[in-house]
């Protein structure tokens, strides 16, 4: 079993970043929050929005960072270092341009794939040993514009197919809160 004592959720920050394809880790860790009855509360010292769970295995956090995407490992790192939370204790949640809408993954490790927040976080943490909970967006089907496709909202038939996502994630939650990755992973890979 592994204890997961972060979570953090990648976005940007401000009213004109909310419904953007890039901030579906906030939408995750937003949810999650409410769930959980957690309130998130600016906190400066971590760049970030931040809650407490009071879970049986510890203390567990929920992050939001508010650096910009790009900066992320700023907010993640001045919280792991501070609490010392290993690499493999932090799920990290962000958007995948390589799955379409609807599809979400777990996994440990692996490569940054161009993605400048877990690009950051491992260059904080030290190493790609981290967890990432990845939830597809779609990809625009041309690098060049990847850009300004994450910093859009998606069209309506694609956020129903992220909301059905997200809404798969959350039922994971409670074993991802209890450190049960490989039960998570199979109940999120499996289709139903």
């Amino acid at each position: 079993m592994t204890t997961i004592k972060l979570i953090a959720g990648l976005g940007n920050p401000g009213k004109k970043h909310e419904k953007d394809r890039h901030n579906v880790g906030f939408w995750f860790v937003s949810r999650l929050a409410s769930a959980q009855r957690a309130e998130l509360k600016s906190v400066a010292k971590y760049h970030g929005l931040l809650g407490k769970l009071a879970l049986a295995s510890g203390d567990l956090w929920l992050l939001m960072p508010q650096t910009y995407m790009n900066l992320s490992g700023r907010s993640v790192g001045a919280l792991s270092r501070y609490y010392k939370i290993q690499p493999e204790e932090v799920l990290v949640v962000h958007d995948e341009l390589d799955f379409p809408p609807g599809v979400a993954k777990l996994k440990l490790g692996g490569g940054v794939a161009g993605h400048n927040g877990l690009k950051d976080i491992a260059a904080q943490l030290g190493t790609h040993g981290f967890w990432r909970l990845r939830i597809g967006i779609g990809h625009p089907g041309n690098k060049d514009l990847v850009v300004d496709y994450v910093l859009k909202p998606p069209p309506l038939s694609e956020r129903d197919l992220i909301e059905a996502a997200l809404a798969r994630c959350l039922e994971i939650s409670g074993l991802l809160l209890d450190g049960d990755m490989e039960a998570a992973m199979l109940k999120l890979h499996t289709k139903s």
